[in-house]
């Protein structure tokens, strides 16, 4: 997969912001431009994710590079997962970076699958998703880190899809009022989803004619009473059900055993432990 032109941007500012005008230290030593090799090894078990864009790194700095293992396969502690070869003092100068971005790809991806896979434990049909919580700057590789652990990315900006929030329902006056207002103003091709924050909203929003209903901060029960309800009427088929706010790898099964089609967590980007990488430097 090649990295859009937009993310290789975004790598070079990264290095920009890191290097600025020269590694102090590397220079220090003298001259360390004598050929080297990279490992970049596993410290703890994890899903890995972000070799792609350590590779783009490499090629920017015409370093060549070597890919052990796969993104979305289990490493290890002590396991090798890259190698990059190259003069010494860039490889000193490029490590942080690298790191950086292998360490929090890899512990999202890893969240990713946990959280994937206990809500299809549950419910093998339900889909768990991403939202937009996530760092300035920092979205693509979040997003594609979910990914790789086997989540849905959801919308990825807000020219995605139409996503009626309570703050878009109180300035228009209501649940109807606001789908009302997107569904002449959108393309047919563009899905609307609305939030809600009832049982009541729930059935309005339906009638009305959103795509899917946002079901916020909903405990498990309710979500399984919006669904017998919308099954009751023969409402459920023409609709996606999606469960989100405050949901975790505690309660993720519970959700999924409820009856809705997605899960959406900004955990999964916003509250996730890093995985640990380091980059043993060698002359060859």
């Amino acid at each position: 997969m090649k990295l859009p032109p937009s993310v290789i941007k975004s790598l070079k500012a990264f290095l920009e912001e890191d290097i600025r005008s020269g590694d102090l230290t590397t220079q220090s030593m003298g001259p360390l431009n004598a050929p080297a090799i990279g490992t970049i090894l596993a410290k703890s078990k994890a899903i890995l994710a972000g070799t792609k864009e350590i590779a783009a790194i490499a090629d920017i700095f015409d370093v060549k590079h070597e890919i052990l293992i796969f993104e979305g396969n289990w490493v290890s502690a002590i396991q090798p997962v890259m190698r990059l070869r190259g003069h010494a003092d860039t490889l000193l100068s490029i490590e942080r970076v690298c790191l950086n971005i292998i360490q929090r790809m890899s512990g999202i991806a890893t969240k990713a699958y946990r959280m994937s896979s206990a809500a299809k434990k549950a419910n093998p049909k339900v889909r768990v998703a991403a939202t937009r919580k996530t760092t300035p700057g920092f979205r693509y590789f979040e997003k594609r880190a979910v990914q790789i652990g086997g989540a849905d990315p959801h919308r990825y900006a807000l020219d995605d899809m139409v996503l009626i929030k309570n703050n878009h329902i109180a300035v228009m006056g209501g649940v109807s009022q606001a789908i009302r207002a997107a569904k002449e103003y959108v393309s047919f091709s563009k899905k609307i989803s609305c939030e809600v924050r009832s049982i009541q909203e729930v059935l309005s929003a339906v009638q009305t004619g959103a795509d899917i209903i946002l079901l916020d901060n909903f405990e498990p029960e309710q979500v399984e009473e919006a669904h017998e309800m919308l099954s009751e009427k023969g409402l459920r088929s023409r609709i996606i059900l999606e469960a989100s706010g405050g949901i975790n790898e505690s309660n993720v099964a519970d959700y999924a055993s409820a009856g809705v089609d997605i899960i959406s967590s900004g955990a999964l980007t916003h509250s996730y432990d890093s995985a640990d990488f380091s980059m043993s430097i060698a002359l060859e």
